[in-house]
């Protein structure tokens, strides 16, 4: 699934992998793949992953999301030291550059949804709001996969 949109309007469109981005402001961005696991009730966190790409002349940055799922939803990167120990910390802000992407993938930037109002359940979807630095926003719809999902072709 392809969600398409952004722009200082602030408005979104669901739409099908052949979509076309949509121009709204100067800049363009496209989200592609967005999918997420099923959680183990609500005590751990949930995860989404997903491609931001900005088909823009200028950069772009995210700065946030929203969705009611989480009271807590942040970017994450899980990195990794010389000792082989993995560990997350909040991203901060992500600046897209013209005509290049961000991933959200397991192993490295996620969509970190802590403190769940509700299970993430196999099957079902969530809203999850992108918001940007110039005030404008993406609202992406989120399959909810198995718990051992790999990917959006899971």
């Amino acid at each position: 699934m392809k969600t398409v949109l952004y722009g200082l309007m602030a408005a979104s469109m669901f739409a099908s992998s052949t979509a076309t981005p949509v121009e709204a402001g100067s800049e363009d961005v496209v989200v592609e793949d967005a999918w997420a696991r099923a959680s183990i009730g609500v005590n751990r966190p949930g995860v989404a992953y997903m491609t931001i790409r900005n088909t823009g002349d200028e950069a772009v940055i995210l700065t946030g999301l929203r969705t009611d799922l989480a009271m807590m939803p942040d970017i994450h990167q899980t990195s990794t030291n010389a000792d082989g120990v993995s560990s997350m910390a909040p991203a901060g802000e992500i600046e897209i550059a013209p005509g290049e992407s961000v991933s959200l993938e397991p192993g490295g930037l996620h969509a970190m949804l802590m403190r769940l109002q509700r299970p993430m359940a196999k099957g079902e979807s969530f809203s999850l709001t992108l918001d940007f630095s110039d005030g404008g926003e993406i609202v992406v719809e989120v399959p909810i996969l198995g718990i051992a999902a790999r990917g959006p072709e899971s």
